[in-house]
């Protein structure tokens, strides 16, 4: 060999796998991972790096033969040419290998290994024959474990609540009847058996409204409709083909399990699910997995927006929950190749998606299984309707449908504010006032007025001290004089949920209670 780098490379790849080959076994040793399943991640990997070809093919390319130098070359064949092509063991290992079926906090499934977790899980619970005939409510820590006995209960035809796993066991339960479940399924196989039905169930999956614009209502759709959203989704939306989906929001929302984790199977792709909160790893993840479609909240977005190195972008997001405020909108789509946008409810599922998104208000256009309408203009906005599986969803959203048919959301019907007879919808206040330097977040809600009716009330989130006098003249050159807020408050942080969602509802109660005021300390 003429080079001493080139040696030193040999040397050190060869180390490599020697090591590989000891850890691969010791992982499959203890039950951790196939030793297959090891060797096809590593290759993956290394498939998306820049190295010399006779390097990558060494340590794991998908070549069929290794170009070896007569060095080591008697080690293999006795040949004494100064090259000598030898069979690329690495590479027939990965090309054998069965590819995860999906990947849960950076640990890897294949079909098989999943399926027995799955039949593990049905037997622990006592599934049986009975499953097709009820109604089970799934409260588990662990994702695989919930999502392993969610495909049991789906296959023997029963129904499935899912519950998100920090939800208290008394919680969980006042959810579970109200739903009107047969059984709670909890950690460790336990079961905790509710009053029955007086008639078997049909199999359907059924979900609780985010709640917030009053108590959550529960949702029941069967099987059958999930399957044509799947299959619409996936013909009307194909960009995302030849993606990874990464799920960081939870698995027991519709969001994560339906759109990132039943449509990436049914697409053939495997989806990464990621549970750690640090956006750190997150971006880790998402710089290791080839073409990501990335599911998570608007907060989580624009966090790592935020967060990302300077030149860097995700190539794929996918927003959905809740509107954009305008300043988030512009970072996200910034730091992303491919935005997309989806609008849909618990009742209805995914009812249209943006497929490139250009606008924070745009939805995009309905999918092809239901039927859509609205408003006509932003002048005349309607509420919201859709016809899906033979039925009517009034989905309580303002909005209204441009001349292409893309869908443009205004504001909760329950979030507009009237202020002596003019409508005034939240998401314009708060885009004025988080277009403030100093305001980072903001959330508009309805406080009453003796004389009006109702007022414009706003929290706002900043790093320091923001002058609510100052604040109040940049809205006023920013608004109309009906859309200025009459109460600014700052604090410590806005109440959103996990999904990105606020309550407006809420907001406004605690603010009459005077329990916001607690919030302010740390801004003071």
């Amino acid at each position: 060999m003429d080079r001493v780098e080139e040696l030193r490379a040999l040397v050190a790849d060869c180390l490599f796998v020697f090591c590989l080959s000891d850890l691969a076994e010791a992982l499959e040793r203890h039950g951790a991972l196939a030793e297959t399943q090891l060797w096809a991640l590593i290759d993956e990997r290394l498939s998306r790096e820049t190295v010399p070809p006779l390097r990558a093919a060494r340590l794991g390319w998908r070549a069929e033969c290794v170009a070896v130098e007569r060095l080591v070359a008697p080690k293999f064949s006795g040949e004494a040419a100064r090259f000598v092509e030898v069979p690329n063991v690495f590479a027939q290992r990965a090309k054998g290998a069965r590819m995860p079926m999906i990947e849960i906090d950076e640990r890897g499934f294949d079909r098989d290994a999943f399926g027995a977790l799955s039949g593990r899980w049905a037997e622990r619970v006592r599934l049986g024959r009975a499953g097709g005939g009820r109604r089970y409510a799934v409260l588990l820590p662990e994702t695989a474990d919930w999502l392993a006995l969610f495909l049991a209960i789906r296959e023997a035809g029963g129904g499935v609540l899912p519950i998100h796993p920090a939800t208290p066991r008394t919680a969980a339960r006042r959810l579970a009847e109200r739903a009107g479940c047969d059984r709670l399924l909890l950690a460790d196989g336990e079961v905790e058996i509710l009053e029955p039905s007086e008639e078997p169930q049909s199999g359907v999956l059924l979900q609780m409204s985010s709640g917030t614009t009053g108590a959550p209502k529960c949702a029941s759709r069967p099987w059958a409709e999930i399957e044509a959203e799947l299959s619409a989704y996936v013909a009307g939306f194909p960009e995302p083909d030849d993606m990874t989906p990464v799920v960081a929001c939870p698995t027991t929302h519709s969001y994560g399990l339906i759109c990132g984790v039943l449509a990436g199977l049914k697409r053939g792709r495997a989806p990464k699910i990621v549970n750690a909160q640090n956006p750190k790893s997150l971006i880790r993840i998402l710089k290791e997995t080839e073409k990501p479609l990335l599911y998570s909240s608007p907060a989580v977005l624009h966090t790592l927006a935020q967060l990302m190195p300077a030149g860097e972008t995700i190539h794929g997001v996918m927003t959905s929950g809740a509107l954009l405020p305008a300043p988030w909108f512009a970072k996200i789509r910034e730091r992303s190749d491919h935005m997309f946008q989806q609008y849909g409810c618990s009742e209805a599922g995914v009812v249209a998606v943006n497929r490139e998104v250009t606008a924070a208000d745009e939805m995009g256009r309905a999918l092809p299984h239901l039927r859509l309408s609205a408003g006509g203009s932003r002048e005349a906005p309607g509420e919201i309707l859709v016809d899906v599986a033979g039925r009517r969803v009034e989905t309580h959203d303002l909005g209204y449908l441009k001349t292409d048919g893309t869908l443009v959301f205004v504001s909760r019907l329950d979030d507009t504010i009237n202020v002596s007879g003019l409508n005034v919808y939240p998401g314009e206040v708060e885009d004025a006032a988080m277009a403030h330097p100093d305001v980072s977040d903001a959330v508009a809600f309805r406080i009453a007025d003796p004389f009006a009716g109702e007022r414009v009330g706003l929290i706002v989130v900043g790093e320091r001290r923001i002058d609510e006098s100052a604040l109040r003249d940049w809205c006023r050159a920013n608004l109309a004089g009906h859309q200025t807020p009459a109460a600014i408050l700052q604090v410590e942080a806005a109440p959103r949920q996990a999904n990105g969602k606020v309550s407006r509802r809420e907001v406004a109660a605690l603010y009459a209670e005077r329990k916001l005021a607690t919030l302010t300390e740390a801004a003071r």
